[in-house]
């Protein structure tokens, strides 16, 4: 079953999952042709197919562009993307061989200003919709940048001005939320000063990077061939705050062009601050949650200052399976999966079929692109849902192309898809609108942490297979565009579709993005630091905002008489530590007491210094208690947690200088232990 609608902002979506990539009428995108038709094996079954496909597109009459191969901006060429239209004619027969249980996604039309209203509610702002004064909302407010302030604040007053066209109930005038006298900000961008990377900004401070060696920043270059210029991604300020140019409209179109060797691709790095890096997995769920916020807000206030139209899809309903392997919910597989595995993240189906690749099949020659055998497949599958939980499938008789198959089917066939129906549309127009490769890298970046937990770990855990798959190309013979264009229709293009010359475009821009994920996930799984600094802030505000309250409770007043000459703490998140009374007393500056509930000596003070890092502490616990720790703590990695004060937990980077994380978050207490896996 296939429905195709649109909606005003010419987003086509189409069904098997009933969405493709946005398409912007008049974007022209071209490629440096020259893959060797090689990469194609004859013994596709629809290789013939694909070629008449490519030679209807190369026979379109659109006229032939004028510029010329010595300026790298070559004609599309039809045959650089005979892969990924054979592997669209591979969905469209697998699925004609197997059971149709097509899953719905349902989609309703927006009225007018519902948009917005959904959008204040996915920022964590409902509360400028009921007009309640919470204190959530305020604190979240009260971080804003000025870019980020003028999104919230546009969206806020297409709502109201909605309804009070529709004579809807009164609500709460933009000057009364945001202090200003005039309802129509300015976007003109100005100054920021840098903020410390998982810091409250300092008085008087200024931000202290350090040398450049292999250590001190994240490096997502090439290995061979790559430019010799590399540019360097700042996290300190948000992205928004730092676009000072618009390049003009005209320009859009003109220097968007790909080339396909990785070489054209340029090297960014991420030098790492006095606080270290921050991977998605190091912040607490709840602190997590605030960054999506954040996220969705600075991605909005992104396009914004780009003059870009940020588009998302509405889903009403989504009906997927409630138990088996394939084409079940996220959550739900993964709440099946953590009654047999307390705590898994990604789902043990998906992880066995990337563990089984990344044993016998990484050097396979042709591996994603060359199909298993639809039949075996076929009867893999069901083989799996009835054998998989009970463990009896015998993993030996699976051959790597009917494995890869197999994860290829099981990321198509997602209720929904890995990255969202919501944000597919904003995924594209990233390219398609965005001309600069650091400019889209950015937005990309924004949409990773704005995906859920389990999307962002699965997504996590198969582009890091891809990357293995890319780093074998000298065996396999897939290189980063071929497995790209592999991998492209398998998350953006689905079962049915028909082939012209505006799908090529599209499919273009698809696998490009694919690219992008690939070459730089290492950076795209490092929660930026600004945003880190917004939490800080917000929990700061939540803070205080708590302790004004109490201040009316008497019984809390006289509690707290009682406990003047004790140290004054915040409430405890989840995972705090307790310590015992006599390690409780008031701490000299400078001076951390850390906790390691593992270790055979669990509590260390520790004076601070302006060159303790860490690791340093790490190191200093280990050789105290190299002879009495248990045995299973040995074998495990240990890391140092930031926990309480104004962040909920925080697995602080080996590097990060403790004086300067200390002076950000005094209150945090200081434990070390396990990092979560």
């Amino acid at each position: 079953m296939t429905m195709e609608m649109k909606d005003s902002g010419s987003v086509v979506l189409t069904a098997y999952h009933p969405h493709s990539p946005a398409r912007i009428p008049g974007m022209e995108q071209s490629f440096v042709q020259d893959v060797p038709s090689s990469h194609s094996p004859s013994s596709r079954k629809s290789l013939p197919r694909c070629r008449r496909i490519n030679r209807m597109l190369s026979n379109e009459s659109t006229p032939p562009p004028a510029f010329s191969r010595s300026n790298s901006q070559a004609s599309m060429d039809s045959t650089s993307m005979e892969d990924f239209w054979c592997e669209v004619e591979s969905i469209k027969e697998s699925s004609e061989d197997g059971p149709e249980e097509a899953t719905l996604l349902e989609f309703k039309p927006a009225d007018e200003g519902e948009l917005e209203a959904e959008w204040l509610q996915d920022v964590g702002l409902s509360t400028l919709i009921s007009g309640a004064e919470e204190e959530d909302g305020q604190a979240l407010l009260s971080t804003l940048t000025r870019t980020q302030a003028a999104a919230v604040q546009k969206r806020y007053n297409t709502y109201t001005q909605t309804l009070r066209k529709k004579n809807k109930h009164t609500v709460r005038d933009v000057r009364d939320i945001f202090g200003t006298n005039d309802s129509s900000p300015t976007f003109e961008t100005v100054p920021v000063s840098p903020v410390p990377s998982n810091g409250i900004q300092l008085p008087g401070q200024k931000p202290v990077w350090k040398s450049v060696s292999s250590n001190s920043c994240l490096d997502c270059g090439l290995d061979k061939g790559s430019p010799s210029v590399t540019e360097e991604l700042s996290y300190e300020v948000s992205f928004s705050e730092s676009i000072t140019v618009l390049p003009k409209s005209r320009e859009w179109t003109k220097n968007q062009r790909f080339k396909k060797e990785d070489s054209a691709l340029p090297k960014f790095i991420v030098r790492k601050s006095r606080f270290g890096l921050t991977e998605v997995g190091d912040l607490s769920p709840e602190d997590m949650k605030k960054i999506r916020y954040l996220s969705l807000i600075e991605l909005t206030a992104f396009y914004d200052a780009l003059g870009v139209e940020l588009k998302r899809n509405r889903t009403e309903r989504v009906r997927g399976r409630e138990n088996g392997l394939f084409g079940v919910p996220l959550t739900v597989l993964l709440e099946n999966d953590q009654k047999k595995v307390p705590g898994v993240k990604v789902p043990l189906i998906f992880q066995k079929l990337l563990l089984k690749l990344e044993e016998t099949g990484l050097e396979t020659e042709g591996i994603l692109r060359v199909p298993g055998s639809a039949s075996r497949v076929k009867n893999l599958h069901q083989e799996l849902e009835a054998k998989f939980y009970e463990d009896t499938f015998d993993w030996d008789q699976v051959r790597n192309n009917d494995a890869a198959g197999l994860l290829k089917m099981f990321i198509r066939e997602l209720p929904s898809p890995l990255f969202t129906v919501e944000y597919l549309p904003a995924f594209i127009t990233l390219v398609e609108k965005i001309s600069k490769i650091k400019l889209q890298l950015q937005a990309l970046h924004l949409l990773i942490m704005l995906l859920p937990e389990a999307n962002r770990d699965t997504a996590k855990a198969f582009l890091q297979f891809l990357k293995k798959v890319v780093a074998n190309e000298g065996k396999n013979k897939m290189n980063l565009w071929n497995v790209s264009m592999i991998v492209a229709p398998n998350l953006f293009i689905y079962k049915g579709k028909r082939a012209n010359q505006q799908e090529m475009q599209a499919a273009a821009t698809t696998a490009h993005i694919v690219r992008l994920l690939i070459r730089y996930q290492d950076i795209l799984w490092t929660v930026p630091s600004f945003l880190i600094s917004q939490v800080r802030k917000m929990n700061e505000a939540a803070i205080n905002n708590s302790k004004r309250q109490l201040m009316f409770d008497k019984g809390v007043r006289k509690l707290l008489r009682r406990k003047t000459m004790e140290r004054e703490r915040p409430e405890r998140p989840e995972g705090a530590v307790t310590f015992p009374p006599y390690l409780q007393s008031d701490i000299p500056e400078g001076v951390i007491r850390v906790y390691a509930p593992l270790h055979s000596k669990v509590s260390m003070a520790i004076q601070l210094n302006s060159q303790t890092k860490a690791k340093d502490i790490l190191a200093r616990f280990h050789c105290e208690n190299s002879r009495g720790s248990s045995q299973n703590m040995r074998g495990q990695i240990q890391s140092l947690h930031e926990v309480g004060g104004n962040i909920g937990q925080h697995c602080l980077d080996p590097d990060a200088y403790m004086l300067d994380v200390y002076r950000a978050n005094p209150q945090a207490e200081w434990v070390i232990k396990p990092k979560a896996s």
